[in-house]
């Protein structure tokens, strides 16, 4: 599978392979290679429609029945590669060249890549097309960059600072501490702390251990396995005891944090209902819902899965509750889930509804404890993980 985008005799091209057939979509109007104009390009798939976008003049087109998913696993090239043999040879019109001109602003799925020496894997002859200190969208939130001798300096807007503009000002002289996030509250001209996994108090300068994860919302744990690259991930199972008092939420999901095409083995709570969502290949996600019984409020509850390829079992307090074969074809058969669980929620700012694309509408509030990965002899010690908003909840309180 792969997804090119690439300049051919003016016009932009978009191609992508979904494992069945190459789709070619080029836009109607050229670039305009004379001056310094500045082009916006929007290109993707939804499924197994393409679309690309340049200045507004838009083409979509759709493939051929098939394939719906991009399954890649290279790396993610911008403006050449390292290696011819890198590139299929159906991603262009020709043999491939280097890019020649300027780059900026790249997002993938809403998130933008930072182009710097620091966060890119590698790179080679690529300079910079400013030419001043100021770059691209060096002073955030809409601050202005003014270049000089010695660097930069940025002249923020009203409620921002810092060098960068990167501070909101009630955050800018906060007291929290211990890793923990300042949250600015423009509405009450002040900030709140959110404090990282292991501290609690209103500046997170309270150190805490726990066995029970409390979580009050806005929490998360994101935990990653040591033992992936170990795993047998055609036969995958864990086990947890959880308590909540709200009729939605999502308890754990395995696999990456991303709205993206990843595998996934998901666990929340629906209409006060257990709902567990897999997805073993092509984002077809397999919803079952166990409807008899409500897991709403404040009762310990024991659920275990066990994944045998693409046989699902869920039990509830030692009851086998569901028992389903998501595919019978057995097309896929692995939940490679990139040795990543979340618990309760995902990253601050990523909010659940879309993280999981609907599949669950808000983040756990409640209490998770004694957490068992595939067969292991240990639990997962919580504390350990990375995580914030996170409080003791072995007190019951």
């Amino acid at each position: 599978d792969f997804l090119c985008i690439s300049l051919v005799n003016g016009f932009i091209q978009l191609r992508y392979n979904l494992g069945d057939k190459t789709v070619i979509l080029q836009t109607s109007q050229q670039v305009h290679t004379e001056g310094n104009t500045w082009h916006t390009l929007r290109a993707g798939r939804v499924g197994n429609e393409g679309y690309v976008d340049l200045d507004g003049d838009n083409v979509t087109q759709e493939a051929a029945t098939g394939m719906s998913a991009l399954d890649t696993h290279t790396d993610f090239f911008v403006g050449g590669v390292s290696s011819l043999n890198l590139v299929n040879p159906m991603a262009t019109e020709n043999e491939p060249t280097g890019f020649s001109g300027c780059i900026r602003a790249i997002l993938i799925n809403d998130r933008e890549l930072k182009l710097t020496v620091s966060d890119a894997k590698d790179g080679a002859n690529v300079g910079d097309c400013d030419g001043t200190a100021c770059g691209y969208s060096v002073c955030k939130n809409n601050g202005t960059c003014q270049a000089e001798d010695s660097g930069f300096s940025c002249s923020c807007p009203e409620l921002w600072a810092g060098s960068t503009c990167e501070q909101s000002v009630y955050c800018s002289q906060n007291r929290c501490g211990s890793q923990a996030l300042c949250i600015p509250q423009p509405h009450l001209f002040s900030y709140i702390c959110v404090c990282a996994l292991g501290w609690s108090g209103k500046y997170c300068d309270n150190k805490i251990t726990f066995l029970t994860a409390k979580f009050v919302g806005n929490s998360y744990i994101k935990y990653i396995d040591p033992h992936y690259r170990k795993r047998d991930l055609q036969h995958s199972r864990i086990s947890l005891n959880f308590t909540t008092d709200q009729t939605e939420g999502l308890v754990f999901w395995m696999g990456k944090g991303e709205d993206e095409d990843n595998d996934f083995l998901a666990l929340g709570i629906a209409n006060g209902t257990l709902k567990i969502v897999v997805n073993l290949g092509e984002r077809i996600s397999v919803p079952l819902i166990y409807s008899k019984y409500s897991v709403c409020c404040e009762r310990w509850h024991t659920v275990t899965i066990v994944q045998n390829q693409t046989c699902i079992k869920v039990y509830l307090d030692e009851d086998l509750i569901l028992f389903e074969d998501i595919d019978p074809q057995r097309k896929y058969t692995a939940l490679n889930y990139g040795g990543i669980c979340y618990f309760g929620g995902f990253e601050i700012g990523k909010e659940v509804n879309t993280v999981t694309t609907g599949l669950f509408q808000q983040e756990f509030i409640g209490r998770i404890k004694d957490v068992v990965l595939f067969q292991d002899s240990k639990k997962i010690q919580l504390m350990k993980a990375e995580g914030y908003n996170i409080y003791n909840g072995d007190d019951g309180s």
